[in-house]
């Protein structure tokens, strides 16, 4: 049974969100307020649903204790108990989802960060790939992807790419994809058609705010130099690329993509608060969870966790033992949702077992 305790203390705090609003608030509590109620909106919405089909079950059940009930009416009454009672286990279950602990970065933005890995210049090939794929998946959620370094493979691609995704909900759907992601295809370059297996590392960082990390200006080294392109040379005669050392953890982060030294350095602090979160977070959750590499999506950035394998036109992603037949649609980042959906399921599903 549903903590009923619970749920009247979510249906009193709709209650009043929606009370402040109507009631006129400005600025950043509006935001704020707005922002609580469209997430309180579902939940509420299925906890009044489920209240009703649990009215109707128990007026179900009375009319079949009823002695007085013909043999027709306890016939329709049995009917609808079933129905009624499917009603309310999928809506218990929607509230029990909606109820589990919540990742206070599943809202946030995220740091896309893509390295190539074994394979040389095929593995960074890929990584040109799996960013065209994140971008087109990006493109599809309404988010805003700004590329924030990038170092050119020799023959093409990436040997390592770094982008800043922009949106509501970013690190609760791409969270998942950190983990290396392996390729098996023909090269362009391969005469004799073998199949080659290459690598890249994903590293997906939830994007921090001022008030997640405190960064002394006095442990930061910056320097300054001019922004390189492939091959070493020089892309522009002034100094606007920024490299930050964060002394304390040793964490460089380099930006060279804007012509703008500010600009620069701003997308470089950013970065670097994100990979110092990061580390925090990773560091609290090994802390909590001894067990956490037997969960879906435990972050461990050497895990392999998906296989694109190009001769048959598949997709494994080898957490959760799924299998699809549309590379093609995947790795354009159309159909990618077919994979990050179910592995959102399977550690929801996870969750509820422990709580069990």
């Amino acid at each position: 049974m549903l903590p009923q305790d619970k749920l009247d203390l979510i249906l009193r705090r709709h209650d009043e969100l929606s009370a402040r609003l109507a009631a006129g608030v400005s600025g950043s509590d509006f935001a704020t307020c707005s922002r609580e109620l469209s997430e309180l909106d579902p939940v509420v919405e299925a906890i009044r649903a489920w209240r009703d089909a649990l009215d109707e079950c128990r007026g179900i059940e009375a009319m079949l204790e009823d002695a007085g009930t013909d043999a027709e009416m306890r016939e329709l009454a049995e009917e609808e108990r079933h129905e009624a009672e499917a009603r309310l286990a999928e809506l218990e279950q929607k509230i029990k989802i909606a109820l589990l602990p919540r990742d206070v970065a599943d809202e946030r933005g995220a740091i896309l960060e893509l390295r190539a890995g074994t394979g040389g210049d095929e593995a960074a090939l890929f990584v040109g790939d799996l960013y065209r794929m994140y971008a087109r998946y990006a493109d599809l959620h309404g988010w805003k992807l700004e590329l924030l370094s990038a170092s050119e493979g020799t023959a093409g691609g990436y040997k390592e790419l770094i982008a800043s995704v922009i949106g509501r909900g970013v690190f609760a759907k791409l969270k998942f994809e950190s983990g290396v992601h392996r390729v098996q295809r023909v090269p362009a370059t391969e005469t004799q058609g073998r199949i080659h297996t290459s690598a890249a590392t994903v590293a997906v960082l939830p994007e921090a705010e001022d008030v997640d990390i405190d960064i002394n200006e006095a442990d930061l080294k910056i320097d300054t130099m001019r922004a390189q392109g492939a091959g070493g040379q020089h892309v522009n005669k002034t100094e606007s690329a920024i490299r930050i050392t964060h002394v304390p953890t040793g964490t460089i982060v380099f930006v060279q993509e804007e012509r703008s030294q500010h600009k620069n350095r701003a997308r470089a602090m950013s970065l670097l608060r994100a990979r110092l979160y990061d580390s925090q977070r990773t560091k609290l959750d090994s802390e909590r969870a001894a067990d956490r590499k037997s969960q879906v999506g435990s972050g461990d950035r050497s895990e392999r966790i998906r296989t694109y394998n190009f001769p048959q036109g598949r997709v494994t992603d080898h957490r959760i033992n799924l299998t699809l037949y549309k590379l093609d649609k995947v790795i354009a980042g159309d159909a990618l949702d077919e994979i990050i959906d179910p592995l959102i399921t399977e550690n929801q599903a996870a969750q509820l077992a422990a709580q069990d």
